[in-house]
C-alpha cells in the first residue's frame, strides 16, 4: 500500500473554497444528480487534500477552473457551461460550445482532452477569458473540431461571482484537432494559446494581449500527418519545450500506431521550431501528456504504458525507457481497468493519471524530476470517495516570468519590484571551479527567476526556479574575475548578494 500522501477529510465544504494559487484545485467525479458524492484534490507546494463535496458539473475529459491568486476559487467548466464559485450556473455562462456534439454531452461533459482552458486577463484582475472547442459528428461518429471559440468573464457582475459578458466568440474556423495549449509570453504579461489542425502536422497559434485575442497564424511543424488527432497539447513549465501524443490505426483497428512529438517554442516570437517524433507503439494507442516540474523530463503513455525521455540530452530518442507497465488491477472489478489514460502535473510537483474507465482510484508519478524507474510510479494507488472518469484540469504555467533573452520587453513592473530576502545565501564566495551553489525560499506556490549581471548590467546567466525547489548548484560559464549580482525575482518581490569570482 502506498505511502501517505492525501489527507482525506470527508465532508462536505462551501465551493468557494480556499486554496493557495490560480492552478491549485482538481475537481473530480462524472456523476450528476443532486445527491451523488463529488470530491475535488486541494493543492499546495508540497501537499494534497482529497475533499468530499456535492456539486452540480460533472466531468467527462474536458475540465477548466481557476482561482484567483490568493487561492479563492472563482469557476469551473466543462464544455457545456460555466459554473461560478457557487456551484450555480453563472449569469450567461450556459450554452457554450453550440452544436449537436454539445446538447449530446450534457449529461457528463465534453470528451475532448484539454478541450478548455481559463487564463487571466492581461492588466486586468477583473477579468478572465476561456477558450474552448467541441467536437462534431460525421456519421454519427465523433470526430474533429470547427472552430476555437472564446468567453469572456467579469467578475465585478453578480456580486463577485461573475458573468460572462462575451460568449461563443469564434477565434478561428478550420478543422481542428481536439485539445488547446496555452504558455505564457515572454514578456511575462501575455498568453500564447495554440490549437492543432485535425491531421496535427501544423499549429495554429493565438496571442492574448491587454486589447484583446489575436489569431497570429497557422505554422506548418514539418511533421507527419494523419487522420483526425485526438490529444493532449502541452507546454513545459519553463515554456520552452511543447509537445503532444499521436497515433493512427492499423489492421482494422487491431494494431495502433503511437508517436510523441516534441519541439521546441520560442516564447518571444511564437514560433516552434526543432521537430522531434518518438515512436511509442506498444500495440494500443493512447492521449497523455505532460512535463517533469523541472522541464527536463517528458512523460507520455499509452493504455497500458508509461514512457519517459530525457529532453536535455544530445540523442533524446536513444533515452526513451518504459517506466511503468499497468497492472492489470479493477477498479471497482470488472471490467473496469484502471488503464492510463490523461496526465495532469499537479501544483505540488507530482504527475497524476487517470482511467480511460470510470474508476475509484487515480495513478501518480511520485518524483517526474527523477530519471528511469526512480520517478516512481504508484499504480491505483489514491482511493476516491466517488468515481472519475478521464477528466484532469488543463492548468498552464500561470506563475512563468519574463525572458527578455530573445529581445522581448519586460511588461510585469520588474524594474519596480519590492526587497524581499527569500532566505537567499550563496555559496562558496568566491565561486570555486565555477560551481555555484544557492539556496532560496519562494513565495508559496510562486516560481522565480535566478540571474547573474556582471559590472554593466548584462545577464551572463539564468535559470527558471520552480516553486517547488529550494536549492540549486550551477556550473557557471567562464567569467571575467571581478564582482557579480547575483538576483532572484519572484512575485513582485526581488533580493541580490555580490558574487566574487576568481580565477587562479
Amino acid at each position: 500500500m502506498r505511502n501517505v500522501l492525501l489527507t482525506c477529510l470527508f465532508l462536505t465544504i462551501s465551493l468557494k473554497s480556499l486554496c493557495q494559487g490560480l492552478n491549485h484545485t482538481w475537481l473530480l467525479s462524472y456523476h450528476y444528480s443532486p445527491t451523488s458524492v463529488e470530491a475535488r484534490i486541494n493543492f499546495t507546494n508540497n501537499s494534497d487534500t482529497l475533499i468530499t463535496e456535492q456539486r452540480l458539473m460533472p466531468f467527462n475529459s474536458t475540465q477548466g477552473n481557476i482561482s484567483d491568486v490568493n487561492g479563492n476559487f472563482l469557476m469551473s467548466s466543462n464544455g457545456v457551461w460555466i459554473a461560478n464559485a457557487n456551484n450555480d450556473t453563472m449569469l450567461n455562462g450556459s450554452g457554450l460550445n453550440p452544436n449537436s456534439f454539445t446538447s449530446g454531452a450534457t449529461t457528463y461533459g465534453l470528451p475532448l482532452p484539454n478541450g478548455n482552458v481559463f487564463l487571466p486577463w492581461p492588466d486586468d484582475t477583473t477579468k478572465f477569458i476561456l477558450f474552448h472547442q467541441t467536437g462534431n459528428y460525421v456519421n454519427n461518429i465523433p470526430t474533429i473540431s470547427s472552430e476555437v471559440y472564446y468567453s469572456v468573464i467579469d467578475m465585478t457582475h453578480d456580486g463577485g461571482l461573475g458573468e460572462v459578458v462575451q460568449k461563443n466568440v469564434v477565434a478561428y474556423n478550420d478543422s481542428i484537432g481536439w485539445g488547446l495549449g496555452a504558455c505564457k509570453h515572454a514578456n511575462g504579461r501575455d498568453w500564447w494559446v495554440v490549437a492543432l489542425s485535425k491531421n496535427a502536422d501544423s499549429v495554429l497559434t493565438f496571442l492574448l494581449t491587454a486589447s484583446g485575442v489575436q489569431f497570429i497564424g497557422k505554422q506548418n511543424l514539418f511533421v507527419p500527418a494523419y487522420p483526425e488527432w485526438v490529444g493532449q497539447p502541452v507546454f513545459s513549465p519553463d515554456g520552452n519545450k511543447f509537445s503532444y501524443s499521436h497515433g493512427y490505426t492499423l489492421n482494422g483497428g487491431i494494431y495502433w500506431y503511437h508517436d510523441v512529438r516534441l519541439f521546441d517554442f520560442d516564447r518571444c516570437t511564437g514560433i516552434f521550431s526543432n521537430p522531434l517524433v518518438v515512436d511509442l507503439s506498444d500495440g494500443v494507442f493512447g492521449f497523455g501528456v505532460a512535463f517533469s516540474p523541472n522541464s527536463k523530463y517528458l512523460y507520455a503513455c499509452s493504455f497500458l504504458t508509461i514512457f519517459q525521455l530525457n529532453t536535455d540530452t544530445s540523442n533524446i530518442p536513444a533515452s526513451l525507457q518504459v517506466v511503468a507497465l499497468n497492472d492489470s488491477f479493477y477498479s471497482p472489478f470488472p471490467p473496469f481497468l484502471t488503464d492510463f489514460w490523461l496526465m495532469y502535473l499537479a501544483a505540488n510537483g507530482k504527475i497524476y493519471l487517470t482511467s480511460g474507465n470510470g474508476v475509484l482510484d487515480l495513478h501518480f508519478i511520485n518524483n517526474p524530476d527523477s530519471g528511469g524507474i526512480a520517478c516512481d510510479v504508484h499504480q491505483h494507488d489514491i482511493h476516491l470517495p466517488c468515481f472519475n472518469f478521464r477528466t484532469v484540469p488543463n492548468h498552464p504555467n500561470y506563475y512563468l516570468g519574463c525572458d527578455t533573452a530573445g529581445g522581448c520587453p519586460c511588461l510585469t513592473g520588474i524594474d519596480n519590484l519590492t526587497q524581499h530576502d527569500f532566505r537567499f545565501r550563496i555559496y562558496p564566495n568566491p565561486v570555486i571551479n565555477n560551481i555555484l551553489n544557492i539556496g532560496y525560499q519562494l513565495p508559496q506556490n510562486k516560481s522565480g527567476l535566478f540571474q547573474i549581471f556582471d559590472i554593466t548590467g548584462k545577464v551572463v546567466f539564468k535559470y527558471v526556479l520552480s516553486q517547488w525547489s529550494n536549492e540549486q548548484s550551477f556550473k557557471l560559464p567562464e567569467l571575467s574575475d571581478g564582482v557579480y549580482n547575483c538576483v532572484i525575482t519572484s512575485a513582485g518581490e526581488r533580493v541580490s548578494k555580490k558574487l566574487l569570482v576568481f580565477n587562479e
